[in-house]
């Protein structure tokens, strides 16, 4: 015990500070962090609005429209309407058809003009489809029969595959769907037609692609025109380069390009001109449009120069003329693509370039209508 001597007092010893330990401030610092982080998180999830198919809304209130919508509508596909507009609050992955789309896919239809030189099959090669696809896309034009096309006619050009038909306010999805022979939800879920899938809403007038879909074409007959008397549609052409002969071989009843080159260069059918002048060279291969029986091949009169001629046994006659040379003989059989004779500009021509002619039944077939 110490004691004041002047005045008698105890005195104590002043108190000693005990300082706090080093890891408690950190501590209390993260806490603090967390608190307001997660302060943060409920003031933000309170001010998201929810997102139900492709509405959204502030109060979270069901939208009963969409229920309505697909409930009244009889060309809609069959869905549970609760299950479209649920009555719960919650957040919905928006209904996505496709995630990734080719850079050159086209969205939408195309008007083509015909032109000088086209055929079905080259229109739709141009446009990267099917000829099924623009055949069926065409029908008030063309009416299934690819021969049908004239020059100035405007052709609808369908952005993918399929069956392009315009919506009646009496179609229906599912039946429409079954009829072309494709699932519903590649329907829906198709880019080009741009439906909502949990409310696909289709107006009378929108264009609708069935992807891949199918149907049965009209069968073909083809438009045959008279011919005149030397036209060399019999059974023996006369001339240095005919023949007695036999059927050797028979086509297929489908044509191939018979020059190398696939563009017109001088007269097309029609006016007198019963054939097309297609382009080659002095001396370019000729083939064989498709199988069958060489029934001439050498000079002729009329103005055809070095001609050859094959009978395809179905009905139908190929004739090549303005020949350099042949490279087949009469009576011989030949298979398709095979080199018949070579480009050149004998008889009545101004320069190389094969006159080409299709026949049907004694007469004349326009040869569009093939190529």
């Amino acid at each position: 015990m110490n004691i004041n001597v002047k005045s008698g007092r105890e005195v104590r010893p002043e108190p000693v500070e005990k300082s706090a330990p080093n890891w408690i401030l950190p501590v209390v610092l993260w806490l603090a962090a967390f608190a307001c982080v997660g302060f943060m998180g409920i003031v933000i999830a309170q001010r998201t609005p929810v997102i139900r198919g492709t509405e959204q809304t502030q109060t979270g209130s069901v939208d009963n429209t969409l229920v309505e919508n697909i409930v009244s509508n009889p060309s809609l596909p069959e869905m549970n309407a609760m299950e479209a507009a649920p009555e719960t609050e919650s957040v919905v992955r928006l209904a996505a058809g496709i995630t990734h789309m080719p850079e050159n896919m086209r969205m939408k239809a195309v008007t083509y003009t015909i032109e000088t030189g086209d055929s079905l099959y080259g229109i739709a090669k141009k446009f990267g489809l099917e000829p099924e696809t623009v055949l069926w896309a065409n029908y008030n034009v063309l009416y299934d029969d690819a021969h049908n096309i004239s020059v100035g006619d405007e052709l609808i050009i369908p952005p993918a595959d399929g069956i392009y038909i315009q919506w009646k306010e009496s179609d229906q999805m599912q039946r429409l769907a079954d009829k072309y022979r494709v699932e519903l939800h590649d329907v829906l879920a198709e880019p080009v037609n741009k439906l909502d899938m949990t409310n696909p809403v289709i107006k009378a007038g929108d264009f609708i692609l069935f992807p891949g879909g199918y149907r049965e074409t009209t069968a073909f007959n083809p438009v045959v025109y008279e011919y005149s008397p030397n036209s060399g549609v019999k059974k023996v052409i006369a001339g240095p380069g005919g023949c007695e002969w036999d059927y050797r071989a028979y086509g297929s009843g489908g044509f191939i390009w018979p020059s190398a080159s696939h563009s017109l260069v001088g007269n097309d059918f029609g006016a007198g001109h019963m054939g097309v002048d297609l382009a080659t060279v002095e001396g370019g291969p000729i083939y064989a449009a498709d199988s069958g029986t060489v029934v001439y091949a050498g000079s002729i009169s009329g103005g055809y120069g070095i001609m050859v001629m094959i009978d395809h046994g179905t009905g139908y006659q190929t004739l090549y003329a303005h020949l350099s040379g042949v490279a087949v003989s009469c009576g011989q059989g030949v298979s398709q693509g095979q080199v018949i004779g070579y480009g050149g500009s004998t008889g009545n021509s101004t320069g190389p370039h094969l006159h080409f002619e299709v026949r049907y039944g004694g007469g004349y077939v326009n040869p569009w209508q093939f190529l």
